[in-house]
């Protein structure tokens, strides 16, 4: 478990998000959780701060209690706290440097199509399963994006509207 939630901290830049479609290749189909546990741990780790490292946190708790959400949450954050151990002393130098600017334009780039794979699965693939599921999670967009409503506006019709499309 530990190497797993290591592993997955230690491929992630750009932000938690990019680690969400690690976590479920580590843990779905190998057994060690079901989707629909993955998929409601995600969705309450969305009501915290950091929430796919808390996300982490819940995923090592369900597979090994207690221990377990300490063991994953003190894994996914180690290569972070290591990376920043090791360059802290010639910080000034890394971001001046023309090359490690390109770099890191390069990585920010291939993190949008990761960020895009975090989207589709499982997320779309396992809750856009009808046009009507579509038309919803489109307003729900719209409610944030055009009208600008506040985002625990935006989650309290999200869960609402989708207990009462279960019932369709």
């Amino acid at each position: 478990m530990f190497d797993s939630f290591y592993r997955s901290g230690s491929l992630v830049f750009g932000g938690g998000h990019v680690v969400l479609p690690l976590l479920e290749r580590e843990f779905v189909p190998t057994g060690w959780l079901s989707e629909e546990a993955f998929l409601a741990g995600y969705g309450a780790a969305q009501a915290v701060p950091g929430p796919l490292f808390t996300f982490a946190a819940y995923l090592g708790a369900i597979m090994n209690g207690w221990l377990g959400g300490i063991l994953a949450t003190f894994a996914i954050f180690l290569p972070a706290f290591l990376l920043i151990l090791g360059t802290l002393q010639f910080w000034d130098s890394l971001r001046s440097n023309r090359k490690i600017k390109g770099a890191l334009m390069g990585v920010n780039a291939a993190v949008v199509g990761i960020l895009i794979s975090a989207f589709y699965q499982p997320i779309w693939t396992s809750s856009i399963l009808e046009p009507i599921d579509f038309a919803f999670a489109a307003i729900l967009f719209s409610m944030l994006v055009y009208w600008k409503l506040p985002p625990w506006t935006v989650v309290l019709t999200g869960a609402i509207g989708g207990t009462l499309l279960s019932f369709i």
